[in-house]
């Protein structure tokens, strides 16, 4: 059996705005109607592998574990970083977790990436599992399709033969244009995918001989962990001493000796605007549309609303990806599309709450949107999901008022506990201790009205909450 270790901790800065800090492109349906997250999932399941486990990071934990119960996979492992430090990290962590068998195979892949030929995949990585029983660390080489200078290669000495295990010649870091395509011609590159399969204790042996400095940190970190609720947070204290650093540099590239599976399989990083491009339908002028999209004499665009109501039109654009959201918009030129980290690194500069974050922000009960904002008050609206619950609450800046426009809601001020309908209000006064329940079985929607100085979401002392997300009496965003 194989245990998928799926690597779910990125944050997507690369498909801005659609993909942002707050909820990055592995959770989103960039492509298709689930997300990328749940696409892995349903791929590295099914006969041959057992339950997997998935890595990520703690402000992603409740959407990861929601999107697993829709994706209907049971018994995963949800590992929580309490820090980003790169994938070396993560996947020694990974390893460690499951040090109690030696032998047992493990493939790492990354949520955020699109396959389209499941089988010829799933013939690799079976063809790869071979290699790795016998103690060698696979990569996977994808078949290069197009000049592309957003991806590393991997060099063989042969030519790739599909599904066939080949000794690795060396690695190539991303290329100038003119060298992806003398590598295209040249028929013995391979795209490298970070796709990889391993004996657990392959892998640790390996970090032990060529990242030794990992390795203390991220066993105290193992050892330190704790369960919460149905994940397992590593210790934050040592996970915070691992170095910084991709497995690539860490252990790939100074390997002795790597196996690769050449393999055809459909397979994109979804890395750029121009990648989805490249991965979505296009029309006979070769334009994707996504969403309330629509072009007028453009070749080659992009055009993408991820909001019905906002109308996307595009006229006379070549090479364009437009891209309109709730509160942003990117034009950009397609051969530009690698430099929208770029983008979202200035609108920090500037302080801009669109590059980290959404008007729709999710939390483990629902989620909220902003409706209006003002100096003195803000509008929202909040949904809140069969069961959900937010936490006992109370607030020092601002008073709140409730209206419910669909659902049922169950709402506690102090020692008064009612149940409001449809058209129904309550008003919560400033310092009052509250709480909104959903105990039906549709969802809650309401409209809430904040009136008050001061009106941050870390304005919240949290004295009970079902879903652990602080102490008693600690002040916290929502």
């Amino acid at each position: 059996m194989i245990t998928p270790v799926i690597l779910a901790g990125g944050s997507g800065t690369r498909l801005w705005p659609a993909s942002r800090q707050s909820f990055p492109k592995q959770f989103t349906d960039i492509v298709g109607d689930e997300s990328l997250f749940q696409s892995t999932l349903r791929r590295l399941t099914g006969a041959g592998f057992s339950a997997p486990t998935v890595v990520t990071g703690t402000d992603y934990r409740f959407i990861t574990a929601e999107q697993i119960e829709q994706a209907g996979v049971a018994d995963a492992t949800i590992l929580l970083e309490p820090e980003g430090r790169n994938t070396a990290a993560a996947i020694l962590a990974a390893a460690l977790h499951h040090e109690a068998t030696p032998d047992a195979i493990l493939l790492v892949a990354p949520s955020d990436h699109q396959i389209t030929d499941p089988t010829a995949f799933a013939e690799a990585v079976a063809a790869g599992a071979r290699a790795a029983e016998q103690g060698e660390i696979v990569t996977f080489g994808i078949t290069p399709t197009a000049v592309e200078t957003g991806y590393g290669y991997l060099q063989l000495s042969d030519t790739p033969k599909k599904a066939t295990p080949q000794p690795l010649k060396s690695f190539v870091e991303k290329p100038t244009k003119a060298a992806a395509e003398d590598m295209l011609n040249g028929g013995t590159y391979l795209w490298n995918a970070g796709i990889f399969l391993f004996r657990v204790s392959t892998i640790i042996a390996a970090f032990e001989v060529l990242a030794p400095r990992l390795v203390m940190p991220c066993r105290a970190a193992v050892a330190t962990g704790a369960e919460d609720l149905c994940f397992f947070r590593l210790g934050a204290d040592a996970y915070a001493r691992c170095d910084d650093i991709s497995i690539d540099y860490a252990v790939m590239e100074a390997a002795d000796a790597l196996t690769v599976i050449p393999v055809d399989c459909g397979w994109s990083d979804l890395g750029s605007w121009r990648a989805v491009h490249g991965a979505g339908e296009k029309d006979a002028d070769g334009n994707t549309l996504t969403g309330a999209a629509t072009q007028i004499d453009c070749k080659g665009a992009l055009l993408r609303s991820d909001r019905p109501d906002t109308r996307i039109v595009g006229l006379g654009l070549k090479n364009i990806a437009a891209i309109a959201t709730g509160d942003a918009i990117l034009v950009a030129d397609m051969d530009d599309a690698e430099r929208v980290k770029d983008v979202v690194a200035e609108l920090k500069v500037q302080n801009a709450p669109q590059a980290t974050g959404f008007q729709q922000c999710h939390r483990p009960w629902g989620h909220y949107e902003t409706l209006s904002l003002g100096d003195r008050f803000q509008v929202k609206r909040i949904m809140v999901k069969p069961g959900g619950q937010l936490s006992l609450q109370s607030h020092l800046h601002r008073s709140e008022h409730w209206v419910v426009v669909e659902g049922t809601a169950t709402v506690t001020v102090d020692d008064d506990v009612r149940n409001l309908a449809e058209n129904q209000s309550v008003y919560i006064p400033l310092g009052a201790v509250h709480r909104l329940e959903n105990k039906g079985k549709v969802p809650l929607t309401l409209i809430e009205v904040q009136s008050g100085p001061y009106l941050g979401e870390d304005d919240i002392i949290r004295y009970e909450d079902i879903y652990a997300r602080a102490p008693e009496g600690r002040i916290e965003a929502a």
